[in-house]
């Protein structure tokens, strides 16, 4: 059952309010991640193969047959689940009222601190409010 024109209009103007609102999370909601089909037929094959190499091995009285047919069916099976690598650091840009992105500005890359580092800091701080 199709939309009326009203839910249409509301449907629209939620989105708009969405991209205003958190355009990361917009571009993030938009931008769909695909797998290709080749990424599944690879994986298919080595987890075929893998288990045929496994089977082989074992009836072969070969070790190294068998964990080579291990590693080749557990390659396949991390290929499957493994997320694409995304080209994006960060947001495109910013959704502008009418719908158009404006590309962000360049930013510095400011380096984050090493974990004890923040660590130091914040432990100096608690210890500066509380007077210590």
């Amino acid at each position: 059952m199709p939309l009326s024109e009203y839910e249409q209009r509301v449907l629209e103007q939620m989105e708009r309010a969405l991209t205003s609102d958190d355009p990361r999370l917009a571009n993030t909601l938009q931008a769909p991640r695909r797998r290709s089909a080749l990424r599944y037929v690879l994986a298919g094959v080595g987890v075929v193969g893998g288990l045929l190499l496994l089977v082989l091995g074992a009836a072969l009285s070969q070790t190294w047959l068998g964990v080579i047919g291990f590693v080749l069916m557990f390659g396949g099976v991390v290929l499957v689940f493994q997320s694409p690598r995304s080209s994006r650091k960060g947001p495109v840009g910013t959704v502008e009222a009418d719908g158009t992105v404006r590309p962000a500005a360049p930013s510095k890359s400011t380096r984050r601190k090493p974990f004890l580092s923040r660590l130091e800091e914040r432990w100096d701080r608690r210890r500066e409010q509380d007077g210590r």
